[in-house]
């Protein structure tokens, strides 16, 4: 992202933005907050005096008449030609030049200059100004069909919040990550593929009710492919059939061993989750903040302390215990150090840092149990499954109206399964990559980029000349 500059003669600043709004990859900063009771001059007058909400805002190419569109009720233009006014408003003029600060990505630069060349205006690439950060764009410059992908994933961090412009963007991993979490505890290669079809049902933008989460459709089909693949390795389509083999284990037969591969699996992600934000204290306010910092290295090292200790006691070997006490004692005093530097001070301030630590511990301890909800819910899953199956063969063995309830109860079983477990295991993936890892990852929150981009009528209503 870069600092840039609109600059343009007086005569041809109004061509110049209309230009910038009709590309939409500049952010324009505005002298009052950009809110509705911000926007004051003649378009906004008339637009409140109409007292319609407008439609979309449409800009006219060239200046309108504002009292025929007044009269034509064009609300839509008028909204348009308020939001440049609020622009033109907001110029610094010096003789006969305007100029207008704001953001554009650097990718962006060259072309959007060429734009507003051809209307006599210049973009100008300006020094980023100290202790402000630029804004956040996370879809970036990827192309099909990684950017589809991307642009899939992209909602499950802009739900969390805005990325700071410093920190590394999670984007691909969290999906990635998402989807193995939903697959541990969504496993069943029949319930897999039918929300892969329901993915393909959404790319084709049809039925239009839900056409409007066609872009998700790549999400929705990873999730179904992960499903898929751990079912398989469950041995599970539609309940246990006996349709697949079980390649890995088969949940209800070997619950400790699926329960102690998601604790191991949550306990890399976290480690994942601490490198990452290791690189985001770095990037965000140097070395000694990634140094001292709970989510730096400071956390990382009482984190792999405790982590060790634990794997010397699942192991039974001394030299785990010994590295694990040494890394956890070096985290606590780091950490300690980056508390109390927080603090008032005093004796009050060594209390609030002792409890402190005391909290980073136990928290380090219930992230990592709580990873055992992958094979809880995963568990839970499959005894459903088991159920709906040892119903459909009871029934399928007397005669021919058994049959026909075995059907009836296979479908509804699956289907009551499906929709159930499929919401339980979205929300508690959710839930883990929001409590467990993001909140390693961020410490603030960015500000997203919010580019001016209006559509542009080429045939507008022309103010009456005199």
């Amino acid at each position: 992202m870069r600092r840039v500059a609109v600059v343009a003669p007086e005569e041809a600043l109004r061509e110049s933005l209309v230009r910038i709004a009709e590309a939409g990859c500049v952010e324009i900063d505005l002298a009052g907050d950009g809110g509705p009771d911000d926007i004051s001059g003649s378009a906004a007058t008339r637009l409140r005096q109409l007292r319609t909400e407008p439609g979309r805002a449409v800009l006219s190419e060239t200046s309108p008449d504002l009292d025929a569109l007044e009269r034509a009720g064009r609300t839509d233009l008028l909204a348009g030609e308020a939001q440049l006014e609020e622009r033109l408003g907001s110029a610094v003029r010096h003789g006969e030049a305007a100029a207008l600060a704001g953001w554009c990505p650097e990718g962006k630069v060259g072309t959007t200059a060429a734009r507003i060349a051809g209307a006599g205006g210049a973009l100008v690439v300006l020094r980023s100004p100290r202790g402000v950060d630029p804004p956040t764009l996370l879809t970036g410059a990827a192309t099909p069909p990684a950017g589809t992908v991307r642009r899939s994933f992209t909602p499950l961090v802009r739900t969390y919040g805005t990325v700071p412009y410093a920190d590394l963007d999670p984007t691909l991993p969290a999906g990635i990550v998402y989807g193995v979490m939903f697959g541990l505890m969504f496993g069943d290669a029949g319930h897999g593929l039918l929300l892969v079809a329901l993915a393909l049902v959404l790319r084709t933008g049809r039925p239009r009710r839900p056409a409007a989460l066609r872009p998700l459709w790549p999400f929705v089909a990873w999730a179904g492919l992960a499903a898929t693949v751990a079912g398989v390795a469950y041995g599970e389509f539609f309940g246990p059939t006996g349709v697949l083999p079980v390649l890995w284990l088969a949940p209800l037969e070997e619950p400790m061993r699926l329960l102690a591969a998601a604790v191991v699996l949550g306990a890399v992600l976290l480690a994942v989750a601490y490198a990452a934000g290791i690189v985001n204290r770095w990037r965000e306010n140097g070395p000694s903040a990634a140094l001292y910092a709970q989510t730096g290295i400071a956390g990382a090292a009482l984190y792999l302390g405790l982590a060790a200790g634990a794997a010397s006691v699942w192991l039974g070997r001394t030299a785990f215990a010994a590295a694990g006490v040494v890394a956890a004692v070096a985290g606590l005093i780091l950490v300690a150090a980056g508390l109390y530097a927080t603090t008032a001070g005093g004796p009050g301030g060594a209390v609030q840092t002792g409890v402190q630590l005391l909290d980073a511990v136990v928290r380090i301890g219930s992230n990592v149990v709580s990873f055992a909800r992958l094979a809880a819910f995963g568990l839970t899953h499959a005894a459903l499954g088991a159920i709906v199956w040892d119903a459909t063969t009871a029934l399928a063995g007397r005669g021919p109206v058994g049959v026909a309830a075995a059907l009836v109860v296979f479908l509804a079983g699956n289907a009551l399964a499906f929709s159930l477990e499929a919401l339980v295991a979205g929300v508690q993936a959710l839930r883990l990559e929001y409590y467990e890892l993001f909140s390693r990852l961020f410490e603030g929150e960015g500000r997203p980029f919010r580019p001016w981009h209006l559509p542009v009528e080429h045939s507008p209503v022309r103010e009456e000349q005199p």
